[in-house]
Formats: C-alpha cells, structure tokens, sequence
C-alpha cells in the first residue's frame, strides 16, 4: 500500500523560510517522477515544482523560480522543497505528488489520475 505524508509547513512572516519534506512509502520511490503542487481556495491546484527520478532534470513554476529548490533523498524515499523569500501569494496547502504519469518538461509538470498524494501541509504566509 502507497502511502505519502507531507510535513513542514507552518506560518511565516513574509520573507522567511521553510522546508516542506515528503516520505513516500511501498513503492520504489527512484522510478517516480514526483512533484510540489499547491491549491488555495477558489484557484485550481498548479505544480510548483518537479523533479525526474534520478534528479537531473526539474521544473519550477516562473513565480518560485530563484525561491524555491527542489530536491530528493532516493535511499530515504524522501523529497523536498526548501521555500525562501516567502511571499503572501505563496499561501496554500501543499502537496507531495508521486505519480508514475508525472509528465515533467522544461514549461509544464502535470500529474494524472494515477497519482499518489498525501493530506497536504499548509503554507501561509502573512504581510
């Protein structure tokens, strides 16, 4: 059984850090391209950024670009995301996405109906 917990979020002043990790148990985490996607209320859920399964190649949403980094621990089936300069409109809650469909190119990440997620983590941060 597939299981995906996400952790780390938090309130934070606008400016500030944080790092959101992601475990993913029962399947073999290095042959999943995964991803960061967040939703905020009234907007549909986007890919923030994403990541093939060896770590070569990622994808940033043009909002986070320079802000957020990306990145995977394969032996410990764990992904991340570490957050800097903070801004309001990054509020959301945020999800761990493993997906064997992820298709991850240099202008898109997008999920598909296979997709494994957790419960999420919210992200606010305050002006």
């Amino acid at each position: 059984q597939v299981q995906v917990a996400e952790s780390g979020g938090g309130l934070v002043q606008a400016g500030g850090s944080l790092r959101l990790s992601c475990t993913a148990s029962g399947l073999t985490f290095y042959n999943y391209n995964v991803g960061w996607f967040r939703q905020s209320p009234g907007k549909e859920r986007e890919a923030v950024a994403c990541i093939t399964g060896s770590g070569t190649f990622t994808y940033y949403t043009d909002s986070v670009k320079g802000r957020f980094t990306i990145s995977r621990d394969n032996p410990k089936n764990t992904l991340l995301l570490q957050m800097n300069s903070l801004k309001p409109e990054d509020t959301a809650l945020y999800y761990c996405t493993v997906d064997p469909d992820l298709l991850l190119a240099s202008k898109s990440c997008s999920s598909s109906s296979r997709a494994y997620r957790g419960q999420g983590t919210q992200v606010t941060v305050s002006s």
